[in-house]
């Protein structure tokens, strides 16, 4: 074998090895970039509405998209150099974040449709309730006047009994 050939050989092997070391590396960014369990769980809010913004502000990938776009790059093309040995656990690390970034932002998105709901329904319920009260307010009004036509009818009628008995 040829000196050239060693080297070739050489230089193939650290190439393949540093494009693993960034599939990971950039595995590793993406990972980090996800929001953390607490952020998700736990927020500081007076309302639901305030619960739901900030639960949607938490559940931003931010550049955990980016770094995976990189990881599955250098993975693509480790893999049609066919530089990597054995690449099943890249695949599967792939995959795995992947999955996460989508469960989250399917995540968001159901919390950004709930953000917009909330509002109209509070509005809808308030509406109803204001009917109620305004229903309930005339319902007193009639009674009222009923009571108060009576009241005067009453009267009248003794005022009439008086009248006659003088």
């Amino acid at each position: 074998m040829s000196q050239s050939t060693l080297d070739d050989d050489e230089l193939f092997e650290d190439a393949a090895s540093e494009m693993r070391e960034d599939v990971e590396a950039s595995l590793d960014e993406a990972r980090a970039a996800l929001p953390e369990a607490d952020e998700v769980w736990d927020v500081d809010a007076d309302n639901t509405l305030g619960v739901l913004n900030a639960l949607r502000s938490a559940l931003d990938v931010g550049d955990a998209e980016d770094s995976l776009r990189d990881a599955k790059k250098w993975y693509t093309m480790g893999e049609r150099a066919d530089a990597f040995e054995d690449a099943d656990d890249l695949a599967e690390a792939i995959e795995d974040v992947e999955d996460l970034i989508e469960d989250v932002e399917d995540a968001r998105e159901q919390v950004g449709e709930l953000t917009s709901t909330v509002p109209q329904l509070r509005s809808t319920l308030e509406d109803l309730e204001d009917a109620a009260g305004d229903e309930s307010e005339a319902d007193e009004e009639a009674e009222a006047d009923d009571e108060n036509d009576e009241a005067g009818a009453d009267a009248e009628a003794d005022a009439d009994a008086e009248e006659a008995e003088a």
